[in-house]
Parts: structure tokens; sequence; C-alpha cells
């Protein structure tokens, strides 16, 4: 396997799930500010253009996060970042997907379409006036989690999962850019916090 990496928050959530599996694969950087990935040879690999992008062995490519965590996670299933039991994949696919709609979507969009608009105007189709109502979207469901994360390590209660590294990877990026996280969301800092000390943030 390769990983096409990049700069930016989605990369980002691919190689802290490999750390945290112990996986160690080889890796080339796609330029995204020179717009390296919406030219060949990466739309080979990646029609959307986007990053960042797993070369399998048998020379076909996944891309999107969660397909490609899905697929680390069979193909190295110890430690468990999905869930050993249908019932736990089942709630981690759950929170993620809650997580990725809801609260990523939004922040990106966001920072797209406003503080990202003079880099992504010519690159993708951007709407400025939906950026203020976008942020209030990923505020309301960020408030929303703080209680649902009332008592709980992780996203998943006990369990350290795909969705704890996507949230993470996402609002710390996209705090830096415009979005803060609001302090009284005192669950999630708290939670942001346990996770930050994990060395896979690092990756």
């Amino acid at each position: 396997m390769k990983l096409y990496d990049s700069v930016g928050p989605n990369p980002h959530v691919v190689r802290m799930f490999l750390a945290e599996k112990g996986i160690s694969l080889p890796i080339e950087v796609v330029d995204l500010r020179a717009g390296d990935n919406r030219k060949e040879p990466h739309l080979s690999r990646n029609p959307h253009g986007q990053m960042p992008t797993l070369e399998l062995d048998n020379g076909s490519f996944v891309s999107e996060i969660v397909p490609i965590c899905e697929y680390l996670e069979e193909k190295h299933p110890s430690p468990v970042l999905i869930g050993a039991t249908a019932e736990e994949r089942a709630e981690c696919r759950m929170w993620t997907r809650r997580v990725d709609l809801n609260i990523c979507e939004p922040l990106a969009n966001g920072f797209r379409f406003a503080e990202g608009l003079k880099f992504f105007e010519s690159r993708i189709v951007t709407v400025p006036e939906a950026a203020p109502g976008l942020k209030k979207m990923a505020a309301n469901r960020l408030a929303w989690l703080d209680g649902q994360m009332e008592g709980r390590e992780f996203i998943c209660g006990k369990r350290f999962t795909l969705a704890d590294i996507l949230l993470f990877c996402m609002v710390g990026f996209f705090a830096k850019v415009g979005q803060p996280l609001d302090p009284a969301n005192k669950n999630i800092a708290a939670w942001f916090e346990r996770v930050k000390a994990r060395p896979s943030t690092n990756a």
C-alpha cells in the first residue's frame, strides 16, 4: 500500500488512524497548494481531485477518509478503532456519520466559503453568502454533541474510535482558521485535551 498525502485535516485523519494502528506506509506528498491534486497523475488516482488517496497492493485506489480507514481496519484489525463486533461497528459508524455530516461538512464549507475563499473559489463551486449559516450549523451541532458527551470519555463511551479521530482533526484544524471551539462546550473541550495527549495526534 501507499498513501498519497497532503496538508489539511482530511489527510491528518488517515495519518492519525495509521499511527494508532502502528502501520507504516510509503508516503508520497501531493502539493495541494500548487493544485497538483487537480492535475494528472493524481486525477487518475482520484477523479474527484481530493486528498488523501490510498493505493492498494493490487494497484487500485481508495479515496474518502472513512472508506480508507474502514479498509485499514479490515486489513489490520488490531488495535480496534471501529469495532470488534457488529454492535460496536454500528455504533462507531453511526457516530462517525453524525460527526461527518452535521459538524465536519459545515465546518469545512464555512471555511472554504469565507476565510479560504481566495484559495478555493477557482477550484470548487463556492457560495460565500452561505458561510455564516454553515458556521452556525456546525456550532449548533457541536453544542448538541457537548450534551451527548456528558459522562463519556470518548464519543463511543470508553472506546477510542474513528469518530474521535475525525472530530479531533477537523475541530483542531478549523479552530485555527476562524471557527474556534466555544469554551461553553466544556465536555468537548475536556475530550479534546484527552485526545490531544495521544502521540498519534502528531502524525
